[in-house]
């Protein structure tokens, strides 16, 4: 009797990650699509109350105006005269986004205007201003 040799067919064990690494670019590429790229003041500030303040969805960029007058933006404090270029900047890159200025209820009325005034000198015409509900 002859015995026969039996040969194994190769076959490999493991696992395939081709849809493990499909699935996790779907999500990067979710999480990226659906990420809001706002631009944040970076400070607290006590708004003011006012009856007939509205309800809205925040603005894509937050300026924060504190007591003392200086102005944040994007977690830096800036000057007065940066605020134009920042938003011209900003506004080319997304046509789109809204204004909100946060400023202290301490803060004084001529700093304010004048932040909305640079603000839509660089380009974005709608801006608000936040205020807490009144009771």
């Amino acid at each position: 009797m002859q015995s026969r040799r039996h040969t194994p067919e190769t076959e490999e064990h493991g696992i395939d990650l081709a849809p493990m690494l499909d699935f996790v670019l779907n999500l990067l590429i979710f999480f990226i699509i659906t990420t809001s790229f706002i631009k944040e003041a970076g400070i607290t500030v006590f708004k003011p109350e006012a009856v007939t303040a509205e309800h809205r969805e925040s603005g894509n960029i937050l300026i924060a105006i504190r007591e003392n007058g200086e102005i944040w933006m994007d977690r830096h404090p800036v000057d007065i005269r940066q605020v134009r270029t920042l938003i011209e900047r900003l506004h080319i890159e997304r046509p789109d986004d809204t204004v909100v200025i946060v400023a202290d209820r301490e803060s004084h009325a001529g700093i304010v205007a004048n932040v909305m005034d640079e603000v839509r000198q660089g380009g974005i015409k709608e801006v608000s201003i936040a205020a807490d509900p009144g009771s």
